[in-house]
């Protein structure tokens, strides 16, 4: 069956491995026994989920533990640039020696962070092994979402990425929950030891029922571009500790974030220098200069700056304006995680009907629409408004996110789609943490403005401290409380401005400089020559 706004041709746009050696390589692997392997994907995926967010209520106890309050923030941040920055080097590495010795290796790398975090003495060794778990997280991520794309045909597609986004999802919400369980039930090292088990396993169902279909030997032995990774990973770590810092250790305009910044840049100049030279080199020119890649890329940086809004000031906008308590606030958010994965698996009965572009252009037109409208809910309002909200932008995001992903994926062969899933990974990750820091910033300007013209003396200064005061309100008279709910609100109303701007953003590269149709490669599996 041939899709209107689907092209089925190997396009000169997009050459993949099928085009050089026509039946040689696989476009999928095998589709027997994938059910153990989708298995070990999916408990890949969720240690990767859960270590983001699972740590969050267990800082308290954490901190009283080790000490070391003034640098707990390392532990989210430092496991967050080492999944970053390795995501592209670990592509080329799939590409280069196959998916599963990299995930092998990503999951032992992961376990033996977690092990290690369960026996740390002091904060700086705990932050120190949690980078070592990044490290592991960047090649579980990444291969994950790749080994998806190779065990599937296009049309089959949004069922393992739907069950991907659901763990993903599910996992986001329910770390926080697990990890104060344990914290308080337990004690807080069983949230790096639990990690453990469901590992081993998942190391066994890899190592036992994986088997990547057979490769033509290279014709010369694969060098390892080990001068190019150092180069991303030392500019992507001080990029993102420029970003992921500044305006928290110390303030924007001063010498630590004029330095980092400034040595990101000349780092990014000499990547590309390095890279331009490499014989393979760990960021490919194609991932640029092919118009579809670029432009998802761009796109879904998008989505990680405008995630930000939803994920990290909502639930503050939750407690501090509607008074919620922490689970309920959590509510609101977690009903975006129901309609996200149900309008990804859905997705497919659109983009095979107008094409991977239009569906994903529908999806963000919708998100900048809900987005818009979240400034707009009256004040104080109720707690069924935002979720209603987040309901809808769930949907939209489904629909906007699966379509790029599997259509990029669906446009190379074997050996240039870990790169090119790592590329639109590393993108997503990198406007996640511009978005932290820029509505950080937003949010913050808008409190100060706010909290300098206060008709009442005494009132906290950062969003931090407003949010605390508004949770703990004895000190506070009844218009002082008043007056910082309706800073708060009009602080987060200007973050979600921010991200409809993004989500616009997103649209216009989507308009602007995707192709009409993705130069879809024809599958070369027996059985699986039809595309939807």
């Amino acid at each position: 069956m041939h899709s209107e706004g689907i092209s089925v041709s190997v396009s000169d746009e997009a050459p993949g491995t099928e085009a050089a050696i026509p039946g040689a390589t696989p476009d999928t692997a095998p589709t027997r026994g994938r059910g153990p392997v989708v298995a070990a994907l999916m408990m890949g995926m969720a240690l990767a989920a859960l270590d983001g967010t699972i740590v969050s209520t267990a800082v308290p106890q954490i901190v009283g533990d080790l000490g070391g309050f003034a640098v707990f923030s390392w532990l989210f941040s430092g496991y967050l640039l080492a999944v970053t920055v390795t995501l592209p080097v670990y592509g080329k590495l799939s590409d280069t020696f196959g998916r599963k010795p990299v995930l092998v290796a990503g999951v032992i790398v992961f376990l033996t962070g977690s092990v290690l975090c369960a026996f740390a003495w002091n904060m700086a060794a705990l932050i120190a092994f949690r980078i070592v778990q990044g490290l592991g997280g960047g090649a579980l991520q990444g291969t994950v979402q790749t080994i998806a794309a190779d065990l599937y045909p296009l049309k089959e597609r949004p069922k393992i990425q739907a069950k991907l986004s659901t763990v993903w999802a599910v996992s986001a919400v329910a770390g926080p929950a697990l990890g104060g369980l344990l914290a308080t039930y337990a004690d807080w090292r069983w949230i790096f030891l639990i990690n453990v088990p469901v590992g081993a396993v998942a190391l066994y169902l890899v190592v036992r029922h994986f088997t990547e279909p057979a490769r033509p030997e290279p014709a010369t032995r694969p060098r390892i571009d080990w001068a190019g990774a150092l180069c991303v990973f030392a500019t992507g770590a001080l990029l993102l500790t420029a970003l992921v810092q500044g305006g928290v250790a110390w303030p924007w305009l001063s010498a630590p974030s004029l330095a980092l910044l400034a040595g990101s840049a000349a780092l990014a100049a000499l990547t590309v220098y390095v890279e331009r030279r490499a014989a393979e080199p760990v960021i490919p020119g194609w991932v640029w200069r092919r118009r579809t890649i670029a432009a998802v890329n761009l796109a879904l940086g998008g989505l990680g700056l405008l995630m930000v809004a939803p994920t990290v000031f909502l639930p503050t906008y939750a407690q501090s304006v509607l008074g919620l308590n922490p689970t309920a606030a959590g509510f609101v958010l977690s009903v975006m995680t129901l309609s996200w994965p149900l309008s990804a698996a859905l997705s497919s009965h659109v983009y095979t009907r107008i094409g991977f572009r239009n569906s994903a252009i529908t999806g963000i037109a919708l998100a900048a629409l809900i987005l818009a409208v979240f400034p707009l809910l009256p004040f104080p309002g109720q707690a069924w408004q935002p979720a209603l909200l987040m309901l809808l932008l769930g949907g939209a995001l489904g629909l906007f996110q699966l379509p790029l992903i599997i259509g990029v994926q669906s446009t190379v062969g074997w050996a240039e789609r870990g790169t090119t899933t790592a590329s639109v990974l590393f993108c997503r990750q990198v406007g996640q943490s511009v978005g932290a820091a820029l509505f950080g910033a937003i949010a913050n300007a808008t409190l100060a403005a706010r909290l300098t013209h206060a008709p009442m003396p005494g009132l906290p200064g950062d969003l931090d401290s407003v949010s605390h005061a508004l949770q703990h309100p004895a000190a506070l008279t009844a218009d002082a409380a008043d007056y910082l709910r309706r800073a708060v609100a009009s602080a987060v109303g200007h973050v979600y401005i921010g991200a409809a701007i993004a989500a616009v953003l997103s649209l216009l590269v989507l308009l602007l400089l995707a192709p009409r149709r993705f130069p879809v490669l024809a599958e070369h599996s027996k059985g699986q020559e039809e595309t939807p």
